[in-house]
Protein backbone atom coordinates (compact mmCIF):
# COMPACT_ATOMS: atom_id res chain seq x y z
CA UNK A 1 0.00 0.00 0.00
CA UNK A 2 1.87 3.29 -1.13
CA UNK A 3 0.62 6.61 0.51
CA UNK A 4 0.77 9.50 -0.78
CA UNK A 5 3.07 12.39 1.23
CA UNK A 6 1.06 15.37 2.41
CA UNK A 7 2.19 18.32 1.63
CA UNK A 8 2.13 20.84 4.67
CA UNK A 9 0.27 23.94 4.73
CA UNK A 10 3.51 26.34 4.08
CA UNK A 11 4.94 24.02 0.75
CA UNK A 12 1.69 24.36 -0.49
CA UNK A 13 1.36 28.01 -0.42
CA UNK A 14 5.04 28.25 -1.64
CA UNK A 15 3.65 25.83 -4.57
CA UNK A 16 0.16 27.63 -5.06
CA UNK A 17 2.38 30.92 -5.02
CA UNK A 18 4.90 29.92 -7.63
CA UNK A 19 2.82 28.61 -10.11
CA UNK A 20 0.05 31.17 -10.04
CA UNK A 21 3.41 33.50 -10.79
CA UNK A 22 3.84 31.29 -13.68
CA UNK A 23 0.21 31.55 -14.91
CA UNK A 24 0.16 35.25 -14.32
CA UNK A 25 3.51 35.61 -16.54
CA UNK A 26 1.62 33.38 -19.30
CA UNK A 27 2.84 30.16 -18.93
CA UNK A 28 1.13 27.49 -20.45
CA UNK A 29 -2.08 26.01 -18.45
CA UNK A 30 -1.03 21.85 -17.87
CA UNK A 31 -4.45 21.00 -17.52
CA UNK A 32 -5.95 20.68 -20.48
CA UNK A 33 -9.43 22.89 -19.71
CA UNK A 34 -12.22 24.44 -22.21
CA UNK A 35 -13.06 28.09 -22.05
CA UNK A 36 -15.81 27.45 -19.77
CA UNK A 37 -14.23 26.35 -16.97
CA UNK A 38 -11.46 29.14 -17.35
CA UNK A 39 -14.41 32.08 -17.63
CA UNK A 40 -16.07 30.27 -14.07
CA UNK A 41 -12.53 30.51 -12.55
CA UNK A 42 -12.94 34.27 -13.66
CA UNK A 43 -8.82 33.20 -15.65
CA UNK A 44 -7.67 33.83 -12.07
CA UNK A 45 -3.98 32.26 -11.69
CA UNK A 46 -4.18 31.15 -8.18
CA UNK A 47 -7.45 29.21 -8.47
CA UNK A 48 -5.98 27.92 -11.90
CA UNK A 49 -2.78 26.54 -10.12
CA UNK A 50 -4.94 25.01 -7.07
CA UNK A 51 -6.79 23.40 -10.08
CA UNK A 52 -3.56 21.97 -11.23
CA UNK A 53 -2.15 20.82 -7.48
CA UNK A 54 -5.21 19.05 -6.35
CA UNK A 55 -5.37 17.09 -10.17
CA UNK A 56 -1.53 16.36 -9.39
CA UNK A 57 -0.15 17.13 -12.93
CA UNK A 58 2.82 19.75 -11.60
CA UNK A 59 5.94 18.60 -11.76
CA UNK A 60 7.14 19.73 -8.79
CA UNK A 61 8.69 18.04 -5.92
CA UNK A 62 10.12 18.99 -2.41
CA UNK A 63 12.91 18.13 -0.40
CA UNK A 64 12.79 18.41 2.86
CA UNK A 65 16.09 18.40 4.77
CA UNK A 66 15.67 16.43 7.88
CA UNK A 67 18.49 16.62 10.52
CA UNK A 68 21.40 14.20 10.63
CA UNK A 69 21.02 12.29 13.81
CA UNK A 70 24.88 11.62 15.14
CA UNK A 71 25.81 10.08 18.18
CA UNK A 72 29.20 12.57 19.62
CA UNK A 73 31.14 10.44 22.54
CA UNK A 74 31.54 13.56 24.46
CA UNK A 75 34.87 13.02 27.10
CA UNK A 76 34.35 13.84 30.57
CA UNK A 77 35.51 16.97 31.95
CA UNK A 78 38.84 16.91 33.89
CA UNK A 79 38.60 18.89 37.30
CA UNK A 80 42.48 19.83 38.26
CA UNK A 81 42.96 20.57 42.05
CA UNK A 82 45.32 22.60 43.31
CA UNK A 83 47.32 22.01 46.45
CA UNK A 84 47.59 24.62 49.03
CA UNK A 85 51.28 25.47 48.03
CA UNK A 86 49.69 26.44 44.68
CA UNK A 87 47.61 28.94 45.83
CA UNK A 88 49.99 30.52 47.66
CA UNK A 89 52.86 30.49 44.64
CA UNK A 90 49.77 32.29 42.56
CA UNK A 91 49.77 34.63 45.34
CA UNK A 92 53.44 35.20 45.31
CA UNK A 93 53.50 35.85 41.40
CA UNK A 94 50.67 38.45 41.69
CA UNK A 95 52.03 40.23 44.35
CA UNK A 96 55.04 40.62 42.39
CA UNK A 97 53.51 41.42 39.21
CA UNK A 98 51.88 44.65 41.11
CA UNK A 99 54.73 45.83 42.28
CA UNK A 100 56.38 46.01 39.14
CA UNK A 101 53.18 47.66 38.33
CA UNK A 102 53.51 50.20 39.96
CA UNK A 103 57.38 50.41 39.72
CA UNK A 104 57.38 51.39 35.93
CA UNK A 105 54.18 53.27 36.20
CA UNK A 106 53.09 56.54 35.07
CA UNK A 107 51.84 58.21 37.84
CA UNK A 108 48.92 60.36 36.65
CA UNK A 109 47.61 63.44 38.70
CA UNK A 110 43.90 63.95 39.20
CA UNK A 111 42.36 66.46 36.89
CA UNK A 112 41.61 69.95 37.91
CA UNK A 113 38.30 71.04 37.25
CA UNK A 114 39.13 74.60 36.01
CA UNK A 115 41.39 73.19 33.65
CA UNK A 116 38.55 71.39 31.71
CA UNK A 117 36.63 73.99 30.75
CA UNK A 118 37.76 76.75 28.10
CA UNK A 119 35.95 79.98 28.08
CA UNK A 120 33.94 81.12 25.09
CA UNK A 121 33.89 85.35 24.45
CA UNK A 122 31.58 86.69 21.49
CA UNK A 123 33.04 88.91 19.04
CA UNK A 124 31.45 92.03 17.78
CA UNK A 125 32.10 91.12 14.06
CA UNK A 126 30.16 87.89 14.51
CA UNK A 127 32.67 85.53 15.18
CA UNK A 128 33.19 83.24 17.99
CA UNK A 129 36.93 83.06 20.11
CA UNK A 130 38.05 80.64 22.74
CA UNK A 131 40.57 81.46 25.10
Amino acid sequence: MVTKEMFTKYERARILGARALQISMDAPVLLKTDSELLSNLNFDPLKIAVLELESGVLPISISRPMPERKEEKIDKIKVERTNVSDKNQEQTIEQKEEKTITDEGEIMELANPDDEFDTFEDTSEGGAEYE
